[in-house]
């Protein structure tokens, strides 16, 4: 007589069922995507307050290249987070669904990168940003006469990046950083990820795409 096999009881199984989704949702949150929500107008108008999107964490795999052009979510380089920017999720169940990556996260920076390592990012020429002395045609600025608010011509250090909001008269970026220790450069080390896609409000949900501005900039 063959040996059946012994089955679990259903509520073992469950325990089971939920333990392997949630190492699988902190294996998807370390490796591959994390969700974060928008918390500021400073990225207007390509992302709006309280959006969600996915990051990707793929392309910078192995030290692979951050590029001009990509939004990027990145840890707090000191002292750059206000309050609005640092709310935690509001309750117990939402926190431990924040850990696993299955709520979107706050407490993170997200800016668009105007340099890497090596350029030499400057305001203004004609009221337009240089980098490597390449005037930038940037459609995605919300009001790109506030760009030239603030005069700068900055080298950044190798590993490091510039980073600035598209909404130039309401961000807090390495422009207003720059007597910071790090003078406003933000480490490669401090990227989560790249963003990747719009998951709310449905209406604008797709993809985000790198725009072509860079495209003429001489350098890495």
């Amino acid at each position: 007589m063959s040996d059946k096999k012994r089955q679990l009881p259903v509520w073992q199984e469950s325990i089971l069922l939920v333990a392997t989704a949630m190492v699988m949702a902190v294996v998807v949150k370390t490796f591959f995507l994390q969700a974060f929500y928008i918390p500021s107008e400073s990225m207007e108008p390509t992302m709006l307050v309280d959006d969600k999107i996915l990051v990707q964490k793929v392309s910078y795999w192995g030290g692979g290249d951050i590029k001009r052009g990509d939004i990027v979510v990145f840890d707090d380089p000191g002292g750059w987070l206000g309050p609005e920017d640092s709310r935690r999720a509001s309750n117990v169940v939402q926190g431990t669904l924040e850990k696993v990556g299955l709520f979107p996260t706050g407490g993170h920076l997200i800016k668009r990168v105007i340099g890497v390592g090596g350029d030499t990012v400057a305001c203004c020429s004609d009221g337009k940003l240089t980098v490597n002395g390449t005037k930038l045609d940037e459609p995605y600025v919300l009001d790109e006469t506030a760009t030239k608010d603030q005069t700068f011509e900055v080298k950044v250090r190798k590993g490091y990046l510039w980073v600035m909001g598209d909404n130039r008269g309401n961000s807090s970026d390495s422009r207003a950083h720059q007597g910071d220790p790090g003078g406003g450069q933000v480490s490669e080390k401090a990227v989560v990820g790249k963003a990747w896609f719009r998951v709310w409000p449905f209406g604008r949900a797709g993809f985000i795409h790198k725009p072509d501005t860079f495209e003429a900039v001489n350098g890495k």
